[in-house]
This record gives structure tokens, sequence and C-alpha cells, in this order.
């Protein structure tokens, strides 16, 4: 696969992590046709906008009601909020960008780009959490229009392009959450409603 843009390389992402939440909450081991056919559709849709990202307004609700720990360590304890994209390299000072984390990953990430520090450590983000970042990274991009911009040429951002994961993990290796979310659930309840991508 041949990613120029930034656009492309976000809605690449995107699109493999839709196909990754769709094994994850299917509880397959290995991804399937059918995983590969929505990374497939979604990509070509949001590259010809004949499809589209779901709203953050969709993680904001999900946010209160996942349960109140660290989004990248899982602990209970000493939480405080953390702009997942920094506002010290552009990320907006909002609800949207504000994560819970523990005193000790806020710490050590600091001023950092979540996917990078995460990367720093060999974890792979929890698909929810890497959800709301790649929605708040399309944002910056089409506010910006920097979606047709080579990757080669692209200005510094907010958030870091090379830590944008281009390929993923075998959908046993990945978490949907920091902490455990039973899945499946019934259509009100809160597996139900994080098993929702788009």
């Amino acid at each position: 696969m041949e990613i120029a843009t930034v656009g492309e390389l976000l809605h690449w992402s995107y699109a493999n992590l839709a196909m990754a939440h769709s094994a994850i909450t299917a509880k397959t081991e290995k991804y399937g046709r059918t995983q590969f056919m929505i990374r497939s559709r979604l990509y070509k849709g949001l590259n010809k906008q004949t499809m589209s990202i779901g709203p953050l307004a969709d993680d904001e609700r999900l946010k209160m009601v996942l349960p109140q720990a660290c989004c990248y360590c899982g602990s209970r304890d000493d939480l405080s909020v953390d702009h997942l994209i920094p506002t010290k390299r552009g990320g907006a000072n909002s609800g949207d960008n504000l994560v819970w984390a523990c005193r000790s990953c806020n710490g050590s990430k600091c001023a950092r780009d979540a996917l990078e520090w995460l990367k720093e450590k060999n974890q792979f983000p929890p698909i929810l959490l890497l959800r709301r970042y790649l929605k708040l990274a399309i944002e910056i991009g089409r506010e910006r229009n920097l979606m047709d911009i080579p990757l080669a040429e692209a200005p510094e951002l907010p958030f870091s392009l090379s830590a944008i994961p281009q390929a993923f993990p075998q959908p046993g290796h990945l978490r949907l959450w920091v902490v455990e979310i039973a899945l499946p659930g019934a259509p009100g309840d809160l597996a139900h409603k994080a098993a929702q991508v788009a």
C-alpha cells in the first residue's frame, strides 16, 4: 500500500483501527475476510469523502461511562488529566483532547506525543484511545488543509506522523481499553457503546 499524503496516512490508520475493532468485538484471534473488507471499504470511502469518521462526541459520551482509570496504564490512583495531543505542540486545550492519566504516566509522558511515548515503551495503544487520537489528528488535518499535502512536505504538526500506526498487531494482541470491558453486550450497555468504531 502506497501512502503518499497526510490524509492517506490518517485514513489508512483509521481504517486499520476499524478492522482491528471489528476483530476484537467478534473475539477473533486473526483478521479475516470481513475485517479486511471493512478496512478496504472505509479507506476508500474516507479518501473519496463518501464516508466519514464518527464524531468526537461519541468518544466524549464513552469517556463518561468507561471506568475512571489512567488511559495509559489502567491505574485508578492519583489521577489527573492529560492532553492526549500536547498543547505545547499545538494540541487543543479542550475536553476532546483530555484523558485521565495517573501522575506517574503524566509525568513520564510530559509534553510528548502520546503515540511516540507509547511506542518508546513498546506498547500499542488501546483501540479506544487510538480512535480518539486519530479523530483529533484528522480534525486538525482538515482544519489546516493538510490532508492533500505529501508526507515528505508536511509541516511540523501537533501530532506525530511517524508514530501513526500503518500496521496493527493481530487482534489477540490488542486491547479495546486499558482496563477490561466485558464483550459482547446488550445495545444499551457499556460494551455495546465501546464496540461502535466509526
